[in-house]
């Protein structure tokens, strides 16, 4: 189902005409929740802290953790002490409680686990990230960074940072369920910003600066044994491989491996896919690379075949400059208020 609703979203498959009235009713309850919020009827929660939501108008793949793992160290580069929270999906229970690196995948969800391991920072998740924020409030930190949140609306924030695909865009420019987006494009003129994922040229959407960001692997580390340095890629030229990847773009990372010079068979599996020993039972003695998402998951039943890529975002000195400025004064703004 994932992948027929993919080529709908974002090539030519059919269905999507099908789907039109089942969008119409999602942006009906999307824009009438907006208005409750609006008109007091549902009330947002104001932390003690300043917020920073990192979200997306669509559904996945837009690079969203790699750029909250960087602005996440940037900040505490720059003196902050930031935590994250999230609402941890896929894990099981909705009470909140702090990620651990111990932590399993089941217990805190995937993405949040990997931030945290990745920062060395305090990550919270829950249900109701307002209440996960007050139990990350104990826990010395300065700034909230609320990954995937833009559209809880539970949650008051201080700065919204929206990440689109700089590939896919909007795709069919569709809501839900007939098309990829949670909410429609107008909504980027009420944010602080949008960073562009591997996109080109555009300075200004919506009216919204826009800020330029690449994500670059960084080799190949081994899921058993001791992880130091990481393999370069281009070590692994010209070598067949089996790449696997349960993420919200898939292609990505397979492109990522063929453009270093791999021979690529690959394997895509739904975002946020719970992985077992057989999903990687594959009848040869080949490598087999994942993402460092879904490696996350698999601990388990690592061995010697088994690998991750780790993707780091990064962005041009001058776009980095202005996004960390124009952050930086949404957290002063917040501590005058306060």
């Amino acid at each position: 189902m994932e992948r027929w609703l993919n080529a709908v979203w974002y090539g030519r498959a059919f269905g999507a005409a099908l789907l039109r009235p089942l969008s119409w009713l999602f942006a009906l309850a999307v824009a009438l929740r907006r208005q409750a919020y609006r008109i007091g009827l549902l009330s947002s929660t104001r932390l003690s802290l300043p917020v920073i939501v990192v979200g997306n108008l669509t559904v996945g793949g837009t690079g969203k953790t790699p750029f909250t793992v960087w602005l996440v160290s940037q900040l505490a580069a720059a003196g902050h002490r930031p935590g994250v929270v999230s609402r941890g999906y896929g894990r099981g229970g909705d009470a909140p409680r702090l990620v651990e690196g111990a932590s399993a995948a089941a217990e805190v969800g995937d993405e949040p686990l990997l931030i945290h391991r990745r920062t060395a920072r305090p990550v919270a998740v829950g249900r109701r990230r307002a209440v996960a924020g007050r139990l990350l409030a104990t826990q010395n930190v300065d700034v909230i960074v609320a990954d995937d949140g833009l559209q809880h609306l539970a949650l008051a924030r201080d700065c919204e940072l929206v990440l689109i695909d700089g590939e896919r865009g909007h795709g069919n420019g569709l809501m839900l369920p007939a098309g990829p987006l949670r909410e429609g494009p107008a909504r980027l003129r009420k944010v602080d910003a949008v960073i562009l994922t591997e996109g080109s040229g555009e300075r200004s959407l919506a009216g919204r600066p826009v800020f330029h960001m690449r994500l670059a692997a960084t080799g190949v580390l081994p899921l058993a044994g001791p992880r130091d340095t990481p393999l370069p890629l281009a070590s692994l030229a010209g070598q067949r491989v089996h790449a696997v990847a349960g993420i919200g773009h898939p292609g990505r990372f397979f492109r990522t491996l063929r453009d270093a010079g791999l021979d690529v068979v690959p394997h895509a599996f739904p975002d946020h896919h719970v992985f077992t020993a057989a999903d990687l039972a594959f009848d040869d003695d080949l490598p087999i690379l994942m993402t460092e998402k879904d490696a996350v998951k698999c601990a388990a039943f690592a061995s010697s075949r088994l690998g991750y890529v780790p993707v780091s975002a990064s962005f041009g000195d001058e776009d980095a400059r202005a996004l960390l400025a124009l952050v930086d004064a949404k957290i002063a703004a917040f501590a005058h208020r306060a």
